[in-house]
């Protein structure tokens, strides 16, 4: 147990290290927020286009960090040689596996987060075309932002510590004051009608519900890369994540009508339908906990079965 958490700190470390991911975070949180301060002339329908547009962000950008961040902690480790010498020690093949997941989920769970920060955020700046955006919540956003970078770079020239690392520390921890700070001071007059000015907190597990799809895609993106390089993962997940949008039309409609096939590829396909949630925040409709519970459960026993695909495929990989 103790080499499983060694492992997985480490390969947290090591993500939280990537340039991209820093990238990734920073960029899709900053523009979750200026979505909510741009005029969408939405005929009344402003504040819902900024929320769907704000998730919808969220998961693009969490879906190739999903598959970006699986094939370097795994894929790479393997072509490098580090996966070879680690394994030489008294660490199974198992345990190796499990613990680079766990480090995995670590780093989408930062990434999730800071971008569900955002999304909060946006829901309570977004405005009609009829308003003014809020030009402080803005500044102060970004302030923390530009702060977390400065706080980064201080740690990184006078302490010695990797930049990167504590930059998305300090952006996970400053974007969080800088939300509070923001919800406790009034919104300008003109921004929007009085009814869409608090936080709108159904946002919540809309996002867990897409962090599990993070999950998902991660697991199954760990299995593709025990046997491809980070292209070949990336056009497989890719190709499996769009087949799974479509997975109801294509699979399910004819999997009700008793074909075998169908019934076959639609409990194989992960259904990501199951995930976005987002239609189901109209007309101020609440999205249940109970169903978030279930969802779980579906993402829980089909990470079981992939990472047993997985561990199957790595077993006999040769890694030398």
């Amino acid at each position: 147990m103790r080499q499983v958490i060694a492992i997985a700190a480490n390969a947290f470390m090591e993500l939280l290290r990537e340039p991209l991911f820093l990238l990734l975070m920073t960029a899709s949180s900053v523009f979750a927020v200026f979505l909510a301060s741009t005029p969408f002339f939405g005929f009344g329908e402003d504040n819902k286009l900024v929320k769907d547009s704000v998730l919808a962000t969220m998961l693009i950008v969490g879906l190739f960090a999903s598959i970006l961040c699986a094939s370097a902690s795994l894929s790479r480790e393997i072509r490098t040689g580090t996966a070879l010498a680690l394994l030489s020690k008294p660490v199974g093949r198992f345990q190796f596996l499990i613990a680079k997941y766990f480090g995995l989920a670590g780093a989408l769970s930062v990434l999730t987060y800071v971008n569900l920060i955002s999304a909060l955020l946006a829901s309570r700046m977004a405005f009609t075309a009829y308003g003014d955006a809020d030009h402080r919540a803005l500044a102060i956003y970004l302030g923390a932002i530009g702060l977390a970078y400065a706080a980064g770079a201080f740690t990184n020239y006078f302490l010695h510590r990797p930049f990167v690392s504590d930059a998305t520390f300090f952006v996970a921890i400053l974007t969080t004051l800088a939300f509070f700070v923001i919800t406790q001071l009034p919104r300008p007059e003109t921004a929007i009608y009085e009814d869409h000015i608090a936080v709108d907190w159904r946002l919540v597990p809309a996002g867990i519900l897409i962090l599990f799809a993070f999950l998902l895609l991660a697991g199954l993106a760990l299995t593709c890369s025990t046997r491809l390089d980070l292209v070949a993962t990336l056009s497989l997940c890719s190709g499996l994540f769009l087949l799974g949008l479509m997975s109801d039309y294509l699979f399910g409609t004819r999997a009700q009508d008793g074909s075998w096939w169908a019934t076959v590829l639609y409990t194989v396909v992960p259904n990501w339908q199951l995930f976005w949630m987002a239609d189901a925040l109209e007309n101020e409709k609440t999205i249940p906990w109970a169903y978030v519970g279930h969802a779980s459960l579906y993402a829980l026993l089909y990470l079981v079965a992939l990472l047993g695909v997985a561990l199957t495929l790595f077993e006999d990989r040769e890694l030398n």
